[in-house]
């Protein structure tokens, strides 16, 4: 089993770190009609983590979300059917060996942190020392209110964050029992063990307001970012570096080295006419009702992240959107690199015959261009 130490080492040793967005949500990212075998079903999500865990990707990534009856509507009632990326790491865990977990879980949505820090450290063990956590303070009041909490302000949720973050590293470093007396958390003699098999978690978030990058610069390792200029990647390469490196900086002030990541949707094909035929048979294929209810519910949020992104991308997914050639797609990687990009997670729409195209035709060219070992 690989050590976590060597697992996280060796994926920031990476001149690109891939990673992948598993479709763990009926209709995964594209509230489209269009025609796919793409399935939320955990053998699907199995087999695709699998994969991308033969050809060399760094990290899978599970959304979390909490929807009532129907998802996001339409005909194809758009998420409503959706597994849990917690529970799904577990049973990733032996199926996979170099490949790194990373878990969505909302940490206010009634957890202890004594909870977190036991599972996880649970998974970490199954996997080698494989499992990260991607810290989610959740921000949709429909959500809070379905756990019977009422919503809590913006700049709030990541002060509690930092406390909830603060105990579970403790439990997960120290070998005494803790005792914490928390604005929001208490806990009295805890201890858990067996610890993480490197004593520490990866740590990520998607973050773009201040607090969010605040919190992000101090305990994260990966932060996943969105594009401030929306999903056309032209903007979103002229719009980054600012963003980028702000970051940086907070992480820097906070003596830390983070890894940035942005999330491509990737459409790729032989050649560039076929790859945008692609495009749009998916983008005309919306489902509308699916899309304004998805587009609603973003848009009216508290949260920064994906403001810049426009409905009718939306009926693609994806944060930005690359289509062509391989050449091209590997092309729009180096920019996003120049761009203060450290890595890429990608999605797909149709996965599993994606995801074998881009291991076959892509991550050479990758390799060819300098960005991946």
């Amino acid at each position: 089993m690989i050590a976590h130490h060597s697992a996280l080492e060796r994926v920031l040793k990476q001149p690109l770190i891939l990673g992948l967005f598993l479709p763990h949500q009926q209709g995964a990212w594209s509230p489209s009609k269009a025609e796919r075998g793409t399935s939320w079903t955990f053998d699907y999500n199995a087999r695709c983590a699998s994969r991308a865990d033969e050809l060399g990707f760094d990290l899978v990534f599970g959304l979390a979300q909490w929807l009532s009856k129907g998802g996001y509507g339409g005909e194809i009632r758009f998420r409503e059917q959706a597994i849990d990326p917690f529970i799904t790491s577990a049973g990733l865990a032996p199926i996979t060996k170099n490949v790194l977990l990373i878990a969505t879980v909302h940490i206010l949505y009634g957890w202890h942190p004594l909870h977190l820090a036991k599972y996880g450290a649970m998974i970490d063990h199954m996997s080698g020392g494989r499992w990260g956590l991607n810290v989610v303070t959740g921000y949709k009041p429909s959500e809070f209110r379905m756990f019977g909490l009422p919503p809590i302000e913006h700049d709030l949720r990541y002060a509690m964050a930092e406390e909830f973050t603060t105990i579970m590293n403790r439990l997960w470093a120290e070998d005494e029992d803790l005792t914490f007396a928390g604005r929001w958390w208490q806990t009295e003699k805890a201890f858990v063990a067996p610890k993480p098999v490197n004593h520490r978690i990866v740590l990520v978030n998607a973050a773009s307001s201040g607090a969010g990058l605040d919190y992000a610069a101090r305990y994260s390792d990966i932060i996943f970012v969105t594009s401030p200029a929306g999903a056309d990647p032209t903007a979103a390469c002229a719009a980054l570096p600012a963003h980028t490196a702000r970051i940086k900086a907070l992480a820097h002030h906070a003596g830390r080295d983070v890894r940035i990541l942005i999330n491509p949707h990737v459409i790729c094909r032989d050649t560039e006419a076929e790859a945008r035929a692609r495009y749009y048979e998916i983008a005309n294929n919306v489902d509308p009702v699916a899309v304004t209810n998805f587009h609603a519910s973003i848009s009216g949020g508290d949260t920064a992240s994906w403001k810049g992104l426009k409905k009718e991308s939306m009926a693609v997914g994806g944060n930005l959107q690359l289509v062509g050639t391989p050449e091209q797609i590997v092309e729009w990687f180096l920019r996003l690199k120049q761009a203060g990009c450290d890595g890429v997670q990608v999605n797909f729409f149709d996965y599993e015959p994606e995801l074998e195209y881009f291991g076959q035709r892509v991550l050479p060219l990758m390799h060819q261009a300098g960005l991946r070992r």
